[in-house]
């Protein structure tokens, strides 16, 4: 602390903790260095020298209190900043054509790979960042090698953040896009769902919700480190919590929870999926994840929700592998042989439709 002091004086104090904060939910470790984590021999060499650049002291750091919305503001600023040349890169990278643009009022990115044949199949996205951060810009490390690795229309829900909106009107923002795409001639054979991290939990929990309503489900849903469960409920919560080079709940994933839903609806199948009813139908499902991320109970409980109740969903996961390894370090080995996987899925269910 008191190395701290002498290096920042107080009134640097909000400035570096945002910093530390931005850190902890962009994966960025351009600040930070040592090797706080050991790097298992069974991973790609690639993926044992990002291992080596995690922080414990970043990924433990608080996050802004639920309601402190200035807080927020600031947190949010500062990882769309750190994350603009990596998006930039990732653009030129992959070459993509992206369109801005609103559907069912909701602004969205229409993403569309280089060399993209014209098709009705679409992947509709929703981003991770634990409902209080990113954006559709922000993410497009997920969606741009997504749509070039499975060829798809992908169309990023750039939905309205916590706390400036809780899980109800969330989701009904992703449901208005689909209702949408289905006004513009798409059926739902044609369209797929995919999400990462709370993006992956909001995903399975608008199908519920359009099931439930009646409007019918997508054709499949593929879920990448799914935070199905919002509370801090699950095994690996606990016994991963040390080993996990990313995620940290309490002060920091709590109140990102306790920002997307009250307390008393953090169990409600639409927040949290693994305690949705699936005897009542719904789509082929892929889900992907690590054995390094107190996320995995979450993946397991809800393969285990969805195989008991007999929809078929495959549980993929990755050896030493941190939380949503796919989207941050998207040319990992691991990363496109995940992603090949996705496609082949996708081909399976949206290309053999009656």
């Amino acid at each position: 602390m008191h190395l701290m002091r002498t290096l920042f004086p107080p009134i640097a104090f909000p400035i570096l903790s945002v910093l530390i904060v931005c850190i902890v939910l962009n994966f960025d470790t351009t600040l930070v260095s040592g090797q706080d984590y050991k790097a298992p021999s069974t991973i790609s060499p690639e993926a044992q020298k990002a291992v080596a650049g995690f922080s414990r002291a970043a990924a433990t750091a608080p996050l802004p209190k639920p309601d402190d919305r200035e807080g927020w503001k600031a947190v949010q600023a500062k990882v769309e900043q750190k994350r603009a040349a990596a998006n930039v890169e990732v653009v030129r990278k992959y070459q993509p054509q992206i369109t801005e643009r609103k559907l069912g009022g909701v602004p969205v990115l229409d993403i569309k790979p280089k060399g993209w044949k014209e098709s009705d199949q679409v992947l509709v996205y929703t981003h991770g960042g634990a409902y209080t951060l990113y954006s559709a810009k922000s993410r497009l490390m997920s969606a741009v090698p997504m749509a070039n690795d499975t060829g798809l229309r992908v169309i990023s829900v750039d939905y309205t953040l916590a706390p400036w909106a809780q899980w109800q009107e969330v989701t009904d923002q992703v449901v208005s896009v689909i209702q949408a795409l289905i006004k513009e001639g798409h059926t739902l054979k044609e369209i797929a769902v995919y999400g990462e991290s709370a993006g992956g939990g909001m995903a399975a929990g608008v199908v519920l919700k359009l099931r439930d309503k009646g409007l019918g489900m997508p054709a499949a849903v593929v879920l990448w480190s799914p935070w199905s469960d919002i509370t801090e409920t699950g095994d690996t919560y606990a016994t991963l919590q040390d080993a996990d080079p990313l995620l940290y709940y309490p002060d920091n994933l709590k109140n990102c929870a306790d920002a997307y839903a009250a307390s008393e609806d953090q169990k409600h199948p639409y927040v949290s999926p693994v305690y949705g009813d699936y005897s009542k139908g719904f789509p082929p499902t892929l889900i992907q994840a690590g054995t390094k991320e107190i996320f995995m109970s979450n993946a397991i409980r809800q393969y285990q929700a969805l195989d008991t109740a007999g929809i078929p969903v495959k549980l993929d996961l990755y050896e030493g592998m941190w939380h949503i390894f796919q989207v941050f370090n998207y040319d990992l080995p691991e990363s496109k042989l995940a992603r090949k996987k996705v496609k082949a899925f996708l081909k399976q269910h949206l290309d053999d439709q009656d």
